[in-house]
């Protein structure tokens, strides 16, 4: 079964910066404990504040929907709500 790479790009609304980046800080530890977590980074852009971005490597795609299902996304999902002014991710494979 193939890896699977996720990137996650994280928009902040302008007064929320501080209350995404403390909640989202609270999923790194956690995670990087779950069965097939292999890598969970999460960076800050040092233009943009307000824009976040994680880079995470999962041992299958099975293991990393078990992953988004899990209470503690949804207890971020909840207190973020309407703090996130934008989110893409993007389910990659690595090919080189």
């Amino acid at each position: 079964m193939a890896k699977l790479t996720i990137v996650a790009n994280i928009h902040a609304k302008a007064d929320q910066i501080e209350l995404v980046k403390a909640e989202l800080q609270k999923l790194i530890e956690i995670t990087q404990a779950e069965d097939g977590c292999i890598q969970y980074d999460l960076h800050q852009d040092n233009d943009d504040p307000a824009h976040f971005m994680f880079y995470e490597n999962w041992e299958s795609r099975e293991l990393w929907k078990t992953h988004m299902n899990a209470a503690h996304i949804a207890a971020y999902m909840a207190a973020t709500d309407g703090a996130v002014e934008a989110f893409t991710l993007n389910k990659m494979t690595k090919i080189a």
